[in-house]
């Protein structure tokens, strides 16, 4: 029986709701063959009976696709469009709320919750003049439908959010060397502002790290 399916060409075809659903899978299972029947099911939009009837081979080709594409580091995108809705993400970081920061800094390590993380990231944009645009208000209380946010929207977020940890922490360094504050003041202004930043940057490094889907 001649099956046909269509592998997704990059991270843009696949949602973040695919990949949490597989995430999940692959938590209570160490099968390979069984996680490759499931990815190949989720990412290819195929049912398990018609997995099953892939050739070996071809099973093994499209899993090493899909693996690729999560070994690629995707840029940042700063503005998108879904439902006819334009996003964008958090034009100026250094404005930043205190609440913005709290749920981006819970949120952004946990999988399960990354579509929170998202909704703090970006926001339906209300008034947009050339590369500025104003984003919509933070709240808490009102989530976004990004649902179906593709892959290379969240992982390019995320490595944007890493390097800007990491820039950020030798910032703060070479700035309070360059002060003239003795060294116990010197070493406790770095633990006590620079323990956010390490941690946001350590979730994310975790992140990063974790990102492969199948071992080879």
């Amino acid at each position: 029986m001649k099956v046909e399916l269509t592998i997704p060409n990059s991270l843009s075809e696949i949602s973040l709701k695919q990949y949490q659903k597989f995430l999940k899978i692959q938590k209570n299972n160490t099968d390979p063959y069984f996680l490759q029947c499931k990815m190949i099911e989720i990412f290819c939009h195929l049912d398990a009976k018609s997995v099953r009837l892939l050739k070996l081979s071809d099973a093994d080709r499209i899993v090493h696709i899909l693996n690729g594409m999560f070994d690629s580091k995707p840029e940042l995108i700063r503005t998108f469009t879904m439902n006819n809705i334009q996003y964008g993400i958090v034009p100026d970081f250094d404005a930043i709320s205190l609440g913005e920061y709290i749920d981006l800094d819970t949120y952004i390590g946990d999988w399960d919750n990354m579509l929170i993380a998202m909704n703090v990231l970006y926001r339906p944009v209300k008034n947009k003049m050339g590369d500025k645009y104003i984003i919509k208000d933070y709240d808490v209380n009102s989530k976004e439908n990004l649902d179906e946010i593709s892959m290379d929207i969240v992982l390019g977020s995320i490595f944007f959010l890493y390097q800007l940890g990491i820039d950020l922490s030798t910032v703060m360094v070479s700035y309070l060397e360059n002060q003239e504050i003795d060294s116990s003041m010197h070493q406790q202004i770095l633990e006590e502002s620079g323990v956010g930043i390490n941690q946001f940057t350590h979730s994310l490094k975790e992140i990063l790290r974790d990102l492969k889907v199948l071992p080879n």
